[in-house]
C-alpha cells in the first residue's frame, strides 16, 4: 500500500426529515446565498423545505446552475454574493450544483482571475467561502469530496480543480429526495458512480487489501442495486444503498493508498465540452475502450475484477480480461447508457478535434502510469466509434 494523508471534514446527515436540521449547522446570524439548477427543487419541494429550516437566517437565493456548470453562470452568482454580502452557500441540486458551489465558494474570496481556480486546477485557492449542500441526485459525490468541474462555454473548456478549502461543511442525504428524478438522471448517477470507483481500482496492485474489498462491494452493490433502482423507482433501500454508494465512490476514502487513473474522466470531459453529452454518456463511452487499450497494463487488476465483481473464472487469461470489459459495456448498457460515440452521432472526424482539445488543456500523460499520450489517446477514442 502506498503511503497517503487523509482526512475528510464534512459531516452528514442522512436518512428522512434531516433538511430540518440544516437549521443548526448554519450560523444563525449568517447571509445564505441557497443555490440551485433549473426548478425541479421547487416543483419536489424540496426548496421549501430547505426555506422552512432556515426562516430565522438572512436567505437568498440563485438559480439555474447547468447540469454542466458553466464559468459564465456562476460568475453571475459570485458577483451576487458581493453585491449581497453572503457569508454561507447552500448547493440544494445534484453533483453540478454542489460543483458549481464550490468554484463559487473559492471565486468569492479569490486573489486574482477566478478562471486561474481552473487553469491551475485549484493550486492558487487560499480560502472559500463555507458552504453546505442538500443532495438530491447522488452520482458524482460532490457532496463529500473537495473536487469541482467547471465548464467555461467561450472556450469549449471544461476544467477540473481541487482544494481543501471545498469540503462541504455539511450534507443532507434524504433517499427520498430522489424519487422523482427522471430514469435518464438514476442511469447516469450509477454510471457515474461505477466508474469513479474504478478509476481509483483497476490500476495496478500495491496490496492494498481494504481499498480494493471496499471497491469490489462498492461496484457489486451498484451492479445489483442499478436495474432496481429503474423498475421501483420509490424503494426507499435500493436508493438509499445508491445514494451511499455514489457518497463512498468518490469521498477519498477508496483512494487513499492506492494509485489512480482518471484517463476515463479527462477524455471524457472534452466530449462534453465539445459536444454536450451528459458527464456519464462519455464515462460510459471510453472506459470500456481505456480498459481494451490500457489491457497489458492493467491486467492483474483486469482478472482480479473479472473473477471478484463479475465471477468470471473461465478461459486463459485474454478471454477473461475481455469478458470483463463485455460485461462492463453491458451492465451500462442495462442502465440505459450506451457505450459508442456513434451512439449520439459523433464520427470519426470528432477524433482531431478532441485530440487538439486534450493536448490544449495539458492532457498528455494521463492515466496511473501518465503514458496515455496523444497517441494512445487516439486509439481509445478509434475504439470509442
Amino acid at each position: 500500500m502506498l503511503d497517503f494523508n487523509f482526512a475528510n471534514p464534512t459531516h452528514i446527515l442522512f436518512g428522512k426529515g434531516k433538511i430540518a436540521e440544516i437549521k443548526n449547522k448554519i450560523p444563525a446570524k449568517s447571509r445564505v446565498l441557497i443555490t440551485y439548477g433549473g426548478g425541479s427543487v421547487k416543483k419536489n419541494g424540496t426548496l421549501d423545505e430547505v426555506l422552512a429550516s432556515l426562516s430565522d437566517h438572512t436567505v437568498f437565493e440563485f438559480s439555474g446552475i447547468e447540469p454542466n456548470p458553466t464559468y459564465e453562470t456562476l460568475m453571475k452568482a459570485v458577483e451576487m454574493v458581493h453585491t449581497n454580502s453572503i457569508d454561507f452557500l447552500l448547493a440544494v441540486g445534484g453533483g453540478s450544483v454542489i460543483d458549481g458551489t464550490k468554484f463559487i465558494a473559492a471565486a468569492a474570496v479569490f486573489d486574482g482571475e477566478p478562471w486561474d481556480i481552473l487553469v491551475q486546477h485549484g493550486a492558487g485557492v487560499r480560502k472559500a467561502l463555507p458552504f453546505g449542500s442538500v443532495l438530491t441526485l447522488p452520482a458524482t459525490g460532490s457532496e463529500m469530496n473537495s473536487g469541482a468541474v467547471v465548464t467555461r462555454k467561450s472556450l469549449q473548456a471544461k476544467l477540473a480543480f481541487l482544494s481543501p478549502f471545498v469540503f462541504p461543511v455539511f450534507s443532507v442525504l434524504d433517499p427520498e429526495k430522489t424519487y422523482t428524478l427522471p430514469p435518464r438522471q438514476i442511469s447516469n448517477g450509477v454510471v457515474d458512480a461505477f466508474v469513479h470507483i474504478v478509476e481509483q481500482y483497476l490500476t495496478y496492485p500495491v496490496n492494498g487489501k481494504v481499498q480494493d474489498r471496499f471497491a469490489e462491494g462498492l461496484l457489486l452493490t451498484l451492479i445489483e442495486e442499478g436495474p432496481k433502482a429503474l423498475e421501483t423507482p420509490q424503494d426507499y433501500e435500493v436508493r438509499s444503498n445508491l445514494m451511499w454508494v455514489a457518497t463512498l465512490a468518490l469521498n477519498g476514502l477508496i483512494g487513499a493508498g492506492v494509485p489512480q487513473d482518471w484517463a476515463t474522466h479527462m477524455i471524457g470531459h472534452e466530449i462534453t465540452a465539445r459536444y454536450g453529452l451528459d458527464h456519464a454518456q462519455t464515462l460510459a463511452v471510453i472506459l470500456p475502450s481505456v480498459l481494451t487499450v490500457c489491457k497489458e497494463h492493467k491486467r492483474e487488476k483486469l482478472l482480479q475484477y473479472a473473477e471478484r465483481v463479475w465471477g468470471i473464472k473461465e478461459g486463459d487469461r485474454e478471454q477473461r480480461m475481455n469478458a470483463a470489459i463485455d460485461k462492463t459495456r453491458d451492465f451500462f448498457e442495462q442502465m440505459q447508457v450506451k457505450t459508442r460515440l456513434s451512439d449520439y452521432g459523433i464520427g470519426k472526424d470528432s477524433i482531431p478535434l478532441l485530440l487538439e482539445q486534450l493536448q490544449a488543456h495539458g492532457m498528455i500523460a494521463l492515466g496511473e502510469h501518465q503514458d496515455i499520450t496523444p497517441d494512445v489517446s487516439k486509439k481509445i477514442l478509434e475504439y470509442s466509434l
